[in-house]
């Protein structure tokens, strides 16, 4: 590190001319990136996705990329409106590549709806969706509506935007900004401003890359600069308070910078690597929507770590001291803040230090009972609930709901396929069909089952492929239209005997929600499993510590599951409702496997920082109680304000008014808030001072096989009084 920092400092110019470089070469490529990204989601190797091949393939459409023009006229005037609704849908379809009129037909005696089906993606149905709105035009004297799932993608756009614009402008950079210049106290809290700068580009320009090869999703460019800004305000306060500390020490400038880059340099590696390993791993999660945030996960840490090797010492060689002249704080304070005997965090760890047991297990005792919620927790694959009412294709849908079933705009799609061309009009098909017609009638989640044999919609013209429109009664996402897909596949379809050979294939929006479960979260408990391992491993070579890796997982997953019980308590408690929130009953099943990857790898970074001062103190003087004391002194304060300001950025999303990102977001707040106040600066100081020195315990054994200097234990004879307090056994 010492040889890596010194040949920096010396090309220093050179250094500034790749980044700059890198910039203006990421910065090109991704003024292409939105077209490249998609909200396309798949799920491979499903009977969803087989379903939806052949529906493609066969009749030339799709489930999810239909559009549904409901026309509302006065009670008894449905019949006088088909005619109309008629010409009016087929103007839109003319609007809608590869699309044509499936069906138009009265659903009661005031309401008339039309089906334009297409074969295209939602993410590409929905930008024809003003043209189809301005083509539809009056009808008669009935209210017109053009819903179905893209016309509602393309009416949640906006909110999407302007959701993430009051999160970011009004609430994340102020709350962020003033953070930082109260812990700089100086211009230079504009270092950690110009370290995102080159890492967020940076890493959307390696994303750029992989865009044109992969299915990735719209809303990884926010997740990189959500986490490319909390990354880079994490390492710039580390690495510029512990340069600070240096040069009150006397050191001359490079030495400073060298030795700052040996210690806070070397954690910021260890954390960027457990960072990486934390979302990273999403990308062994078998679904793309999934595995695109992994990748963002994977390089925005590692181009971090890049960017602190490379160009934070430069811009501490080049302006830290010009910028820290300008003071922006009053004196007295920055003065009473750096005095480490007086420090608000010195007398915390000698409270803890008294009474370590007691705090270790009130806190634990604590997070427990927040955590016991989450026995209760239920996940789904989302609801159109929640999402703005107020948006014409969710009225259009409601309207629909009321008069058919909530589960008409994204039906159960049933695709059999006979096996050879011809053989639809199989005497033994036509029975089975006509019993599974039956059985799906005699089902009490059905509102209606569609099939016309006459008609190209439902049988192919191979004559190999039929298909059935099942409407239920709740919407795709409630947990009775998820029972009755799991009824279908294991009881309605096998008891309608059909013959060998013929296969069915359960589609559309109640299988899809059971599938991306199923897919989801039978990779989950591997992906758990995979970070705990990966994770200790990197934490016993970086502390050179048996415990201490073990505690922090141990630590993290109760954050964890605080965090997730918090969930379940507002959101689906009703909680929520007091603070303006949307309670609902399920957590998109989505969440708890961000929640815990970005979690896991956030608090990590913040585990490294403050273990790796105390280890550092543990190795100066020998003495634990010494050691966790001046850690937690020397960093909690750095710790707090980049864990607040995570805070601040994920309630940006709490601000919004769609209920799943006010999940993500609030869900993400409160692990972060409780990591770094309850679980950092009481959970962590007094596990550790139980522990004593067998923190530090590592066999020479297991050095060998991590490839580290051994760490042995102090000899009782060398320690100091301080040690021999109830806290240093």
């Amino acid at each position: 590190m010492e040889r890596w920092t010194r040949t920096m400092i010396r090309y220093r110019w050179a250094v500034v001319a790749l980044w700059l470089a890198v910039f203006i070469i990421s910065a090109a490529a991704t003024s292409g990136l939105s077209d490249l990204l998609t909200n396309r989601f798949s799920l491979p190797g499903t009977d969803t996705h087989r379903a939806e091949e052949i529906l493609e393939d066969e009749f030339g459409q799709k489930t999810t990329g239909s559009f549904t023009i409901v026309a509302r006229g006065e009670p008894g005037s449905a019949e006088e409106l088909v005619p109309e609704v008629r010409r009016a849908a087929a103007a839109a379809s003319r609007e809608l590549p590869t699309s044509n009129v499936a069906s138009v037909r009265p659903v009661s005696d005031s309401v008339v709806s039309a089906l334009v089906v297409s074969n295209l993606e939602p993410a590409d149905a929905k930008g024809f969706t003003d043209d189809m709105r301005a083509a539809v035009g009056d009808v008669g004297r009935a209210d017109v509506y053009v819903s179905g799932q893209a016309a509602i993608e393309h009416d949640l756009d906006p909110v999407f935007e302007r959701d993430i614009r009051v999160g970011e402008f009004y609430i994340a950079i102020p709350v962020a900004a003033l953070i930082l210049v109260f812990v700089f106290g100086t211009l230079a809290f504009l270092i950690p401003i110009v370290f995102a700068a080159f890492a967020i580009p940076t890493t959307l320009g390696i994303i750029w890359i992989f865009a044109n090869f992969m299915e990735l999703t719209t809303y990884l460019q926010n997740l990189v600069m959500l986490i490319g800004l909390g990354i880079a305000v994490d390492y710039s306060l580390l690495v510029v308070h512990r340069y600070r500390e240096e040069l009150a020490a006397g050191k001359p400038r490079e030495h400073a910078i060298v030795r700052t880059m040996e210690t806070a340099g070397r954690a910021v590696v260890f954390s960027g690597t457990a960072v990486a390993i934390g979302l990273g791993l999403m990308l062994a999660m078998p679904l793309p929507f999934i595995r695109g945030f992994g990748l963002g996960g994977l390089f925005i840490p590692a181009i971090s770590v890049v960017c602190a090797l490379t160009l934070l010492p430069v811009l501490l060689y080049l302006v830290a001291r010009p910028l820290d002249r300008v003071r922006l704080v009053p004196r007295r304070i920055l003065a009473r803040r750096e005095d480490e005997e007086g420090n608000m965090w010195i007398r915390l760890s000698r409270s803890i230090m008294r009474r370590p047991a007691i705090v270790a297990a009130g806190t634990a005792a604590f997070l427990v009972l927040l955590a016991l919620p989450v026995l209760t927790m239920e996940v789904g694959p989302g609801s159109n609930r929640g999402i703005p009412q107020d948006l014409e294709g969710v009225r259009g849908l409601n309207i629909i709901s009321e008069e058919v079933g909530e589960g008409a705009l994204a039906p159960t799609v049933l695709v059999i396929d006979t096996g050879r061309p011809g053989s639809a009009g199989d005497p033994a098909v036509q029975e089975a069909l006509a019993r599974l017609q039956e059985r799906l009638a005699a089902d009490p989640e059905v509102a209606s089952v569609t099939f016309d044999p006459a008609s190209e919609r439902f049988v192919s013209p191979s004559g190999r492929y039929l298909q059935l429109q099942v409407t239920g009664r709740s919407e795709y996402g409630a947990p009775s239209a998820l029972e009755f897909v799991e009824r279908l596949r294991g009881e309605i379809v096998p008891a309608a005997g059909f013959p060998e050979g013929v296969d069915v294939y359960a589609g559309g929006g109640p299988p899809a929600g059971v599938d991306f479960l199923d897919l989801t979260y039978g990779a989950f408990p591997w992906l758990v499993l995979a970070v705990l391992l990966l994770t200790y491993v990197l934490l016993l070579r970086a502390f050179r510590s048996v415990l201490i890796p073990l505690k922090a997982i141990v630590l993290n997953l109760l954050s964890i599951g605080a965090a997730y019980g918090l969930l379940v308590v507002f959101f689906k408690w009703g909680a929520a409702d007091w603070f303006g929130l949307i309670s609902f009953d399920q957590i998109e099943g989505w969440i708890p496997v961000f929640v815990f990857a970005m979690v896991f790898g956030l608090s990590m970074d913040y585990e490294v920082f403050l273990v790796s001062r105390m280890r550092e103190e543990w190795d100066e003087t020998r003495d634990n109680v010494q050691a966790v004391s001046l850690g937690l002194a020397k960093t909690g304060r750095i710790v707090t304000a980049a864990g607040l300001i995570m805070v601040a950025a994920f309630l940006g999303f709490v601000a919004g008014s769609i209920v799943g990102l006010q999940q993500f977001g609030f869900g993400l707040a409160m692990a972060i808030l409780i990591d770094v106040t309850i679980v950092r600066a009481l959970l962590v100081p007094s596990a550790m001072a139980l522990f004593g020195r067998w923190n530090w315990w590592l066999p020479p054994r297991v050095a060998r096989i991590v490839r580290v200097q051994p760490s042995p234990l102090a000899p009782r004879a060398h320690r100091s009084a301080a040690t021999a307090s109830p806290g240093g056994r």
